[in-house]
């Protein structure tokens, strides 16, 4: 009986290890892979009706979405993450605790974190009794000082830590001023017991409306329905005001609505799974006691920053799709053609800096210049590093951010770039190399130089066709 069962099987095993390793197989392998990277990027929406168009678009934002994740280690910012909310947590509750007591609604604040945790209802107890023991010392004056400063730069740390990470993701190289960043995150503190408040006062509005409401056959299911919903509506408004208010840059709220909801929804469903996994790990619990719940806590908050970071690599790609000619990846750029692309980007600046008009934006480059928005956001700020460009604001959110020429176009040549370029980074350090120098070395240095003299003679201006 074991060979007739185990015969099919090794057919099965031999004919797949047949196809792998088949030229036609490893042909539709190469050609997958050359649709992703290339082809995809080539379609236009005449190429295909328009409910094709909308999947392509979509399975462009997954694959761009996907890739920066890797490429960016984002898991490795949400260990981070992690790591900074651990420590912060007890303080940041301690404050929302006590602007809740101040107006009368600890209890709902209580309440709500239980059930934000439900499937961790043992780190919910301990972090509550944390709080209120953190509460109770600071009232009577013990915490002050020391224990003041602690709480102010644990979360300080995390808000910096959340801020980076986002802003890392949209290439944003500029933080919020002292001053926004203060009034920002206070008005944030105010505003998020309320909100919870809020919230349930309606979630317990309408539980009292569906025990009144037993005669009414059709609409007891559908308010059942809706407070069943309003967990995930809240989330997801959560996340979605998160993507749009975290980043130091202008976030269009209709590209933040599908990744807010979809980062809401996987919420949830971790949630859910954690609820139902308790069985599962009671072995662990076993073992551990009553410690097994901080690092499922750790775990929980690791795939909820995952979730989160995720979600905003997807509102990324949601507003600048239309920007991407194809899948570029700025790492894999050597550093001739980087140069190359960075004169082209100044002779552009430079152009209309000579002709007088609005400083261009970077959208405004990658339409003249047809490079990619990452790439060009990227050598952007290489350039303003290497002090030959000046960012120029308009507002706070730099959402109209435009580049002008650092220095004289007179002496914006190709020469002063390169030379500007190589010098970006500590210039000399205290090595004994001298003695390991020949008279090739001096020659090389006059080569080079004589070089960079020749490249001093070409305008920046004159590299780039005038449009």
């Amino acid at each position: 009986d074991s060979l007739k069962i185990s015969a099919p099987l090794l057919g099965i095993i031999i004919y797949f290890s047949y196809l792998c390793s088949s030229n036609n197989m490893k042909e539709q392998i190469r050609h997958i892979i050359g649709f992703f990277r290339y082809g995809l990027w080539q379609l236009n929406e005449d190429d295909t009706t328009p409910f094709k168009w909308i999947m392509i678009e979509i399975l462009k934002k997954l694959v761009l979405a996907i890739r920066f994740f890797t490429a960016k280690r984002v898991v490795n910012k949400a260990a981070a993450l992690t790591y900074s909310s651990l420590l912060a947590i007890v303080p940041i509750l301690a404050v929302v605790f006590a602007i809740a007591r101040g107006f009368g609604y600890n209890k709902y604040i209580e309440v709500w974190f239980r059930d934000a945790l439900q499937s961790q209802p043992q780190a919910a107890e301990v972090i509550i009794g944390f709080v209120n023991s953190y509460l109770v010392h600071t009232k009577s004056g013990i915490f002050l000082g020391i224990g003041l400063l602690f709480m102010l730069y644990t979360v300080l740390m995390l808000v910096s830590n959340v801020e980076q990470a986002f802003n890392e993701i949209w290439q944003v190289k500029k933080p919020r001023t002292i001053f926004r960043t203060f009034t920002d995150y206070l008005a944030m503190f105010f505003c998020f017991p309320i909100l919870i408040v809020l919230t349930s006062g309606l979630s317990i509005f309408m539980a009292t409306m569906v025990n009144e409401m037993d005669d009414f056959m059709l609409l007891t299911p559908v308010v059942r329905f809706l407070i069943d919903m309003v967990p995930y509506v809240l989330m997801s408004g959560l996340f979605i005001a998160f993507y749009i208010f975290m980043p130091n840059t202008h976030v269009k709220p209709m590209c933040a609505v599908v990744p807010g909801i979809l980062a809401g929804i996987a919420m949830q469903g971790v949630q859910i799974f954690y609820i139902h996994a308790q069985m599962f790990l009671s072995s662990y619990n076993a073992i551990y006691g009553s410690f097994a719940a901080l690092p499922l806590f750790m775990l929980w908050l690791q795939i909820s920053w995952t979730i989160c970071l995720f979600g905003v690599e997807l509102c990324y790609t949601n507003q600048n799709l239309d920007y991407y000619d194809y899948d570029a990846n700025t790492g894999e750029i050597s550093y001739r053609y980087r140069v190359m692309m960075c004169a082209l980007l100044m002779s552009c600046v430079a152009q209309r800096f000579k002709q007088g008009g609005r400083p261009l934006t970077a959208l405004d480059l990658r339409k003249r210049t047809r490079l990619p928005i990452r790439i060009v956001n990227d050598l952007l700020y290489k350039l303003i590093d290497a002090k030959l460009l000046l960012e120029v604001s308009a507002d706070e959110k730099g959402e109209t951010s435009s580049f002008i020429p650092a220095h004289d176009l007179r002496s914006m040549t190709v020469g002063t770039m390169v030379d500007h370029l190589e010098s970006v980074g500590t210039w000399k350090i205290e090595l004994d190399v001298n003695a390991l120098f020949t008279e090739q070395w001096c020659k090389t240095l006059e080569i080079h130089t004589e070089y960079l003299h020749q490249l001093r003679n070409i305008p920046l201006e004159d590299l780039a066709k005038v449009q």
